[in-house]
Formats: C-alpha cells, sequence, structure tokens
C-alpha cells in the first residue's frame, strides 16, 4: 500500500491510496469516520432558560458543537481509571450564562480545561430578548462515532480512479489534522482486528478442548 497527498492543511487532505482493494479502501474511510475519538458534550444542566428554544433543542445544539480534542490528556470512559463514573481524566466541566438581549453563541461556552473549547467561536445556540436569560452547566467528555454522530471526528470520502487506486478526501470536524486521524485510525482498526483474532484463537483453543474430551468419552475402555 501506498499513500501520496496532493493537498493537505491543518483542516482538509486529499492523497492518492494505491495497492490496495476496494474493500480495504473502504474499511479505512469506516475506521477514520467512526474510531477516531473526539470530544462532545454528554450533559446539560439547564437552571434557567427563557429563551424561544426548548431546553431539549438547546441540549441538541450545544451537543452538535464540535470541541476541540486533547487525546494526550483525556481518554474514553469505559478505560479511564474511574471505570467509566467521570473525573479528570475523562470529562470536562463547563458554564454558559447570558441575559439579553444578544445572541449566544460557541464561544460564550466557558471551560474548566482552557484547552478544551468549542473549535468554531461563532455557532449560533439561540437569542435572547429582553429580561430573557439562560443558564447552564455542561459535561463533555471523548466519544466514537459508533456511539452518536456527535463524536464524529471527520467527513472522509473516496472514488475509484483506477485498478486499486483510490483518492481520498478528508475533512477534520475537531483540532485533529488529516494525518493525526488517519494515524489514529489505522492504529485503532489495527488494535480492533488483533482483538478479534483472539477472540478466534480463543474460541479454537476452547472448541479442540471440547474435542479432545468428546474423543476420550468415545473412546473404549481398556480392559
Amino acid at each position: 500500500m501506498k499513500i501520496q497527498f496532493k493537498q493537505k492543511d491543518d483542516r482538509k487532505a486529499k492523497f492518492s491510496m494505491t495497492g490496495v482493494s476496494y474493500t480495504a479502501a473502504n474499511t479505512v474511510r469506516r475506521a477514520v469516520m467512526t474510531y477516531v475519538p473526539s470530544m462532545a458534550v454528554t450533559k446539560v444542566t439547564l437552571y434557567e432558560n427563557t429563551s424561544p428554544l426548548y431546553e431539549e433543542i438547546i441540549a441538541q445544539r450545544i451537543g452538535l458543537i464540535p470541541m476541540v480534542t486533547d487525546l494526550q490528556t483525556y481518554s474514553l470512559p469505559n478505560e479511564c481509571k474511574c471505570g467509566g463514573k467521570g473525573c479528570g481524566r475523562c470529562e470536562v466541566s463547563m458554564i454558559l450564562e447570558k441575559s439579553g438581549p444578544c445572541a449566544v453563541y460557541s464561544g460564550d461556552i466557558k471551560s474548566q480545561d482552557p484547552k478544551v473549547k468549542p473549535v468554531f467561536d461563532k455557532i449560533l445556540i439561540t437569542k435572547l430578548g429582553n429580561n430573557q436569560k439562560i443558564k447552564m452547566e455542561m459535561v463533555a467528555s471523548i466519544g466514537l462515532m459508533s456511539e452518536h454522530a456527535k463524536f464524529q471526528a471527520s467527513l472522509c470520502s473516496y472514488k475509484q480512479t483506477a485498478d486499486n487506486e483510490f483518492d481520498f478526501f478528508i475533512e477534520s470536524y475537531n483540532n485533529l489534522t488529516p494525518q493525526e486521524i488517519i494515524e489514529t485510525a489505522i492504529e485503532t482498526l489495527e488494535v480492533r482486528i488483533k482483538e478479534l483474532s483472539d477472540a478466534f484463537d480463543d474460541k479454537k483453543s476452547a472448541s479442540r478442548k471440547v474435542s479432545k474430551r468428546a474423543l476420550a468419552k468415545k473412546s473404549p475402555k481398556k480392559k
């Protein structure tokens, strides 16, 4: 397999992949979109909301805001030492409090960790009129797109240009570069393939043990 970048910056990349089958190319695409961890708001506690929008709509909009993802500091909840209960290694607390008249943007969200914040500051959440107010607390954590679409780290597509040759396009939704996204996806894919292989090996080993016991029972006893 050979990869050659044709265009690359911090957010988008175009590259060609040669020497692979259609199945392998599609596996890479799915891994890039599904197996790259990304940060998103998972819990919202609204203390006051007199905006024109219902609480459920506010929570949905907050959840879909792309967040800067720090994979060196934070881990997936199910891989954290706390066992997913929630701690400083897998969660970040945030607050949002605004009074109208004004527009409420993603940049108004204040994070406990300055490194973890909305990627874009001008995503509109709602608008507040006179005497209207919104006050809430949020918790952000890392997840995978296989759990929820809000954790999707990037867009990835490709087209076949020749036999065993494909042109890929990647656009990052968070702060990870396209190269970091590809590397993370491939590493995660390798781990999952190994887990699958180990599971088959364990099953084969268990099957052989059962077969040996079955043969021992069927073998005639010596007189």
